[in-house]
C-alpha cells in the first residue's frame, strides 16, 4: 500500500467541505487534483470513499470512518515531522481529551483554564461525549486519554483515580425529608426520584447503593443532564440522588441538598489504554489535570 500525507489531507479537506471545489481553495489544489488524489486514494485502499453526485459528496461507511480518525493521525504526523526536522519542541502541540459530560461541565473548565496559563504553548482540545464513547474513544485510540467515572471493565485500561465524589439528595424545601442534616439512603425506600440515564458513569453505582441499602425507588424519570434533573425536581416530579461534583459550587437556589449517609462516593478517573502509554505533552496534561483537581477538590 502506497498511500501518501497528500493523499490524506486532501480527503479530509473533502471530507469537511463535503465539496471538491472549496477543498481545492482550501489546500491549494485545482478540483481536477482533488480529484484525481481522491481516486488514487480509493485505489490504493481497495474500497470507495465518498458518495459523487452532481450536487453533494457523502462520505461512504468506510470514508466516516476514516475520516473521524484522520485528524489525530494528521496532527500525530505533523507533530512529529516537526519534531525531527527541529521546528518544535517537546511542549508544542496538540492533546486530545475525553470526558463525560457532568465532568466536562463541573471540572474540565479549570484544566483547560490551567493549561492555557501554564501550557500555553499546548492545546487542549476536549470532546464532550457520554462515558461510554469516552471510553470507546480511548480504546480505539481516537484521543489521548478520558477522564471518566470508575468503568465497570477495566482490563485494557490503566486507570488513575483523582477524586473521590459523594452522592447527595436534592429535594425540594418543602418535603417531608428536607429537613434533616443528613439522610440514610435507606430512608428513600419508596420515594419517587428522577435520576441520570444508564448512559451516565453515575447511574449504576447510584443502582448498586440504593439496592445495597434497602432503598426500593419510583424512578419517575431518567434523563441525560444534572440540570434536567434539577429541574424536574423544582416541578415536583421527585427527589434525586447525585454526585456532589453535579450541584453548582453556589448551590441549587431553590432547592436543597443534604449528604447521604453512608457516604457513598464515585471515583472519577484518568484513563488510557493498557500499555499504551500516553505521548509526553499528553503525560504533561494528564499531570496538570491531577494537580488541578486535587487543589480546587482537596482530599476530605
Amino acid at each position: 500500500m502506497n498511500v501518501t500525507l497528500r493523499q490524506l489531507r486532501v480527503f479530509r479537506a473533502v471530507a469537511e467541505s463535503r465539496n471538491f471545489s472549496r477543498a481545492g481553495d482550501q489546500i491549494g489544489l485545482t478540483q481536477p487534483a482533488v480529484s484525481r488524489s481522491i481516486f488514487e486514494l480509493e485505489a490504493q485502499l481497495g474500497l470507495k470513499l465518498l458518495d459523487r453526485t452532481t450536487r453533494e459528496v457523502a462520505l461512504t461507511e468506510a470514508g466516516q470512518s476514516l475520516a473521524a480518525r484522520l485528524d489525530r493521525l494528521l496532527d500525530e504526523l505533523e507533530q512529529t515531522l516537526l519534531d525531527v526536522q527541529g521546528m518544535a519542541s517537546a511542549r508544542r502541540g496538540k492533546v486530545r481529551v475525553a470526558s463525560s459530560p457532568t465532568l466536562s461541565a463541573n471540572l474540565m473548565p479549570a484544566c483547560i483554564a490551567a493549561c492555557a496559563r501554564e501550557e500555553p504553548n499546548i492545546e487542549l482540545v476536549l470532546l464532550d461525549r457520554i462515558q461510554q464513547d469516552v471510553l470507546d474513544s480511548v480504546r480505539a485510540g481516537e484521543v489521548d486519554f478520558g477522564v471518566v467515572i470508575e468503568p465497570a471493565s477495566q482490563d485494557d485500561l490503566q486507570c488513575e483515580t483523582i477524586l473521590e465524589d459523594p452522592f447527595c439528595l436534592v429535594l425540594p424545601p418543602g418535603h417531608r425529608l428536607a429537613g434533616r442534616k443528613q439522610l440514610r439512603w435507606s430512608t428513600l425506600d419508596g420515594e419517587a426520584v428522577v435520576l441520570l440515564d444508564h448512559a451516565s458513569g453515575s447511574r449504576r453505582l447510584i443502582d448498586q447503593a440504593l439496592a445495597r441499602h434497602g432503598a426500593h425507588c419510583i424512578v419517575q424519570q431518567q434523563v441525560g443532564h444534572p440540570t434536567t434533573a434539577f429541574r424536574m425536581v423544582e416541578a415536583g416530579l421527585g427527589i434525586s440522588v447525585m454526585p456532589a461534583l453535579a450541584v453548582p459550587p453556589a448551590g441549587l437556589r431553590s432547592l436543597v441538598v443534604r449528604p447521604l449517609m453512608p457516604r457513598v462516593e464515585r471515583a472519577v478517573m484518568l484513563v488510557h489504554r493498557r500499555n499504551r502509554a500516553p505521548a509526553p505533552l499528553a503525560q504533561r496534561v494528564w499531570q496538570l489535570i491531577r494537580q488541578t483537581t486535587a487543589s480546587i477538590h482537596p482530599a476530605s
